[in-house]
């Protein structure tokens, strides 16, 4: 099998269709209500976007990784962590306290730190810092 090359990038204007695409894909999982670019990290392999993810910062006490999604092909390959783990350096760097995801996709997030709050399964929660 070839070795893939991704890049992992900040998103820009341009992006936003191939993010809509991508989210598109996954009907069941994701909202339709996309954040703005901005907030968005891309994988893309020869230029095209083979992955995203959004981080919404709501406050410096919380944000949210949102809107993970990956072409099948990519998939168990590392590009969601390393997806996460932007999103995650970008919460610390701005100053938040905690980030949430509610995902599907449980063991992933918490090989990446996540643990569960109130008995919830899918709404998990990392601490990058106390206040």
């Amino acid at each position: 099998m070839d070795k893939i090359e991704i890049i992992i990038r900040r998103a820009k204007n341009k992006d936003r269709k191939a993010i809509k695409k991508l989210i598109a894909m996954f009907p069941g999982f994701l909202m339709k209500q996309i954040p703005d670019t901005k907030s968005f990290f891309v994988a893309e392999e020869n230029e095209k976007i083979v992955g995203c993810c959004a981080l919404d910062i709501y406050s410096k006490k919380i944000a949210e990784v949102r809107s993970l999604a990956v072409l099948n092909k990519y998939r168990n390959k590392g590009v969601a962590t390393e997806l996460v783990n932007r999103c995650l350096e970008r919460a610390s760097q701005k100053g938040v306290y905690e980030v949430l995801a509610i995902t599907s996709k449980e063991k992933l997030f918490k090989r990446l730190g996540f643990g569960s709050f109130h008995k919830e399964k899918l709404a998990l929660l990392k601490i990058l810092r106390e206040e």
